[in-house]
């Protein structure tokens, strides 16, 4: 039975984020049913490394003492599976908008697929999208995109430790990519198109571990929930 010391002293707590939540949204939850539960008014609560509301799986939420370790938890390397389209892009790089372009793709063979996810493995520059929540001059990037503002989004290195290739079946491919903090699986689907001279958005993605820690091993909200209440 988990105490209010407990979750003031720190708590890990592994959630399996749902699709369509941010991951605010999450922490919110979360912080007011621990809140209620022990009648606090107000106790730290965070999460390690943000997941975009169309992508699901491991978020790391913090709570208590435990916050201070959450810069630690962001910078350990992150495994997620999902699908990129082949053939037309979004301006967000993902399902956030609708399809703008649409490319040519009968010269891609299973080869070409293949041998270009290898072409990104290791350390990469990459561009962050600009349908994101990173700041610029003050403003978060998606402010500048939605008032339909161009904005000149520097390049930054990261890692890609692994690019699998995990089923090919007409235009969508399924993966399996371990990477470093900051990197944007939506602007690796875009910079792959492009690398198969065609184009190419994120149609899925889920996020299956942080370091050693697994989403097999993460628990729903109402999971959480209900786990409080009956203590």
């Amino acid at each position: 039975m988990k105490t209010v010391e407990d979750f003031k002293n720190g708590q890990l707590l592994a959630i399996d984020k749902p699709l369509k939540w941010t991951s605010f949204q999450v922490v919110n939850k979360l912080r007011w049913h621990i809140k209620k539960k022990f009648e606090l008014k107000k106790i730290k609560v965070g999460h390690a490394g943000t997941l975009d509301p169309l992508a699901s799986g491991l978020l790391l939420i913090c709570t208590g003492k435990m916050t201070k370790q959450i810069q630690d938890f962001q910078a350990q390397v992150k495994t997620y599976t999902g699908s990129f389209v082949l053939g037309s892009t979004t301006p967000s790089y993902d399902l956030e908008t609708a399809i703008d372009k649409y490319f040519p793709t009968e010269h891609i063979s299973e080869e070409l697929i293949y041998q270009t996810a290898k072409k990104f493995e290791g350390k990469i520059q990459q561009k962050p999208p600009i349908f994101s929540a990173l700041k610029k001059d003050g403003k978060r990037l998606y402010e500048f995109a939605r008032a339909g503002k161009d904005v000149v989004i520097p390049t930054r290195e990261i890692t890609i430790d692994y690019f699998k290739i995990k089923n090919i079946k007409d235009h969508k491919i399924d993966f399996e990519i371990q990477c470093s903090k900051g990197t944007y699986i939506r602007s690796l689907a875009h910079d792959y198109g492009r690398a198969l001279d065609s184009g190419a958005h994120l149609s899925a993605l889920r996020r299956t571990k942080i370091g050693e820690f697994s989403v097999e091993n993460a628990i729903s909200i109402e999971a959480f929930v209900n786990n409080l209440n009956l203590d």
